[in-house]
């Protein structure tokens, strides 16, 4: 149980956006939350502090929430951390049915699961996987900009993996699909926590093979081959995408060599 003079992180949750103070996670003793606290669970410890997770379907603060995104840039734990807090509420919310006999399913008070009250079906949260890949083409880069993004940001090809498929398969369909060119040499970078609303971004570096650039404009706005020295606005530092645009910056550069 928590102690009301403990200090800990609250990731407050609302309709899938997070209670922030300062556009920071609320560092904070329990009696300092005007929140009602009887829900709140441990998901994990940053700098020596619980981080509890804690639902406030409902409330009055609703100016004080705010998607995930605010919070690009911070360190990356407690990024991830705040992220298995939406993660969880999503489960919460859209799990709440038993997928076996149709029940209602309540979260189990000694596990991350929604376990059915007829049948005790156990359904833990359902994580997507998708693949996220940087293509090198030389000295330039494949970038894409999708209507999604009403920044006009430009950002990397990524997409689900479907059913009976590896990770290489999906990457190398992906980048097909929506431009119309081949890859090779497929190669795992790493991956990050997607919580928008509970994915895994799986993060691959690829070289161009062949094709012709040619967008898929029922999923993009554009695509171009861009160099160093010539880039759009990119996607934001704390997204794995940034991170492989980075990357493959480096290795066009010639200060990284993989």
């Amino acid at each position: 149980m928590l102690n009301k003079r403990e200090l800990a992180y609250w990731c407050v949750v609302n309709d899938r956006k997070l209670y922030l103070l300062d556009n920071a996670i609320p560092l904070l003793e329990k009696s300092e939350l005007t929140f009602n606290t009887d829900s709140a669970r441990v998901i994990g410890e940053y700098l020596d502090h619980p981080v509890y997770w804690l639902e406030a379907n409902n409330c009055s603060h609703s100016d004080d929430f705010y998607t995930q995104r605010e919070l690009l840039g911070i360190d990356q734990t407690l990024f991830d951390l705040a992220g298995r807090a939406t993660q969880l509420s999503h489960m919460l919310h859209t799990q709440n049915f038993c997928s076996v006999c149709g029940g209602a399913a309540v979260l189990a008070g000694d596990q991350f699961a929604m376990v059915c009250q007829q049948c005790s079906n156990a359904q833990y949260p359902r994580v997507s996987p998708c693949i996220i890949v940087a293509v090198r083409k030389n000295d330039q880069i494949l970038l894409a900009q999708h209507p999604r993004h009403k920044s006009g940001i430009y950002t990397v090809i990524a997409g689900f993996v479907e059913a009976g498929e590896t990770l290489e398969q999906c990457v190398a369909r992906e980048v097909e699909e929506e431009t119309g060119i081949q890859v090779h040499n497929i190669r795992y970078f790493s991956s990050q926590p997607w919580a928008f609303p509970s994915n895994i971004m799986m993060a691959f570096l690829a070289d161009y093979e062949s094709g012709e650039l040619k967008p898929d404009y029922e999923e993009l706005s554009d695509a171009i081959w861009a160099k160093a020295t010539e880039l759009p606005a990119i996607a934001p530092k704390g997204t794995i995408a940034r991170v492989l645009i980075d990357e493959t910056l480096d290795l066009i550069k010639g200060t990284k060599h993989i």
